[in-house]
């Protein structure tokens, strides 16, 4: 692919993140996001749909990697790289989502900001931040490697 359409076409998998997080929040069932916007220390959490909030977590969570793994492959071009990134977004969703729901479930709301950050985990592509960087290292050093032999 020409290095031309690889950033237009990264450009745009970046805009429809960022249209993700803009647009698009009236569509989901967050009762959680005007909780904390508001103060959340002095309030309880509110009552939520667990089946259409779980629901909506997937759907939104599910775009963000789609896109995410879409930036990642357009990066580095390689399956192995995407597969590995595929696996921890798997492996992290059902996790938080565990974590998640025994926060909300069982009222283990002792540190509000252990709900906002899992629950942040989950709505952006934090992810994409953290493994962009990590590949992009694990090539610097592989390179290294293959030089010194």
């Amino acid at each position: 692919m020409k290095k031309t359409v690889q950033i237009v076409a990264l450009l745009m998998l970046v805009l429809m993140l960022i249209a993700i997080r803009v647009f698009v929040q009236p569509y989901f069932y967050d009762p959680l996001i005007d909780y904390f916007k508001s103060d959340y220390l002095s309030k309880p959490i509110p009552q939520i749909n667990f089946k259409l909030f779980f629901l909506n977590l997937l759907y939104r969570y599910s775009l963000n990697s789609t896109i995410s793994l879409a930036i990642i492959y357009l990066v580095f071009k390689n399956i192995k790289t995407l597969m590995f990134s595929l696996k921890i977004y798997i492996i992290a969703f059902v996790v938080l989502c565990m974590i998640l729901l025994l926060l909300l479930k069982y009222n283990l709301n002792l540190d509000y900001q252990l709900i906002f950050y899992v629950r942040r985990f989950l709505i952006h592509p934090i992810f994409l931040l953290i493994l962009l960087p990590a590949f992009y290292y694990q090539q610097l050093k592989t390179r290294k490697v293959r030089f010194k032999k």
